[in-house]
């Protein structure tokens, strides 16, 4: 398959998932990697226009594809588009932000911190992408290009001044990925932001920190491998692949059929990446205290 043909059939939602132009590509790598740049880019620079469109697709293939190449040129890309409006990077990706985006994040950022951290610090970037780029630290650790430690010390950081200190979802994000990490060294730091009211209970309750610090330190880290959303992107068809918006039998068991409103008769902007009964954002009816998304609908 010829690169232009392979980026026509990224450009548009089909409602088939274009797995011939994803193998086609990763054989071209070379000379496809630039194509997928420009891509990126000009999602960034027209971000409203293309939106408006509402069909299109190809940015996202695009972030995938270089994640899974490791391409560092893609980072600062990366970072203002994540830096877009919340409600266009909805429209524009739905719970790719929520679900991906930390894994994109850690697999194109070559180890580099200051991109991901400007997301996390700057109080007008999306708070879900503020947490997904939290998310995107601890996969660097299981990853093994940023050590334990370097991120608890940063994480430190924003509990004691980095972070202002009003609620909003990048805290329950900090509480949840402070205790992916084994939370021992900010015990006090987390305690101290459920009782200034900084943490939804209904994301993470503090039984659920001292629990994970009950299990002990080798058991908690050594359970981080086994969490497929703490992984750098290894393969598209497999993280893309099997999207609802995808699936032949979308129109009985999904609640939504594409990026964009105008591709959806129910008049929701978001790709659902599941459908479970419950809620992502409800508490996890297993009754851990956590958001489903944190919990079983991991």
């Amino acid at each position: 398959m010829e690169t232009a043909e392979i980026l026509h059939q990224f450009e548009r939602y089909t409602g088939q998932f274009a797995r011939a132009a994803v193998e086609a590509a990763v054989a071209r790598r070379e000379e496809i990697t630039l194509e997928l740049l420009r891509i990126l880019k000009g999602t960034v620079d027209r971000a409203a226009q293309l939106d408006a469109e509402g069909d299109y697709m190809a940015h996202l293939y695009a972030m995938f594809l270089l994640a899974q190449f490791r391409e560092t040129r893609a980072y600062p890309l990366m970072v203002r588009f994540a830096s877009l409006p919340g409600d266009l990077l909805d429209s524009l990706c739905g719970d790719f932000i929520t679900g991906d985006l930390g894994q994109v994040l850690a697999s194109v950022c070559g180890g580099e911190l200051a991109g991901i951290q400007s997301l996390i610090e700057n109080e007008s970037t999306d708070q879900w992408v503020r947490g997904a780029a939290l998310s995107s630290l601890v996969t660097l650790v299981v990853a093994g290009q940023k050590s334990r430690d370097e991120i608890v010390s940063y994480f430190a950081a924003l509990f004691r001044g980095k972070l202002v200190r009003k609620w909003s979802h990048v805290w329950d994000a900090l509480v949840c990925h402070s205790s992916d990490l084994y939370p021992e060294e900010l015990l006090d730091d987390i305690k101290k932001a459920y009782e200034d009211g900084l943490v939804d209970p209904d994301c993470i309750r503090f039984d659920n920190v001292t629990r994970d610090l009950a299990m002990g330190k080798d058991r908690i880290l050594a359970g981080l491998a086994d969490n497929p959303h703490l992984r750098l992107v290894d393969d598209t068809v497999a993280q893309m692949g099997w999207w609802a918006c995808f699936r032949e039998d979308r129109a009985k068991n999904t609640t939504y059929a594409a990026p964009n409103s105008k591709l959806n008769p129910a008049g929701s902007s978001q790709i659902r990446t599941a459908t479970p009964k419950t809620g992502r954002d409800e508490p996890c009816l297993c009754g851990s205290g956590k958001k489903y998304k944190k919990c079983c609908g991991a």
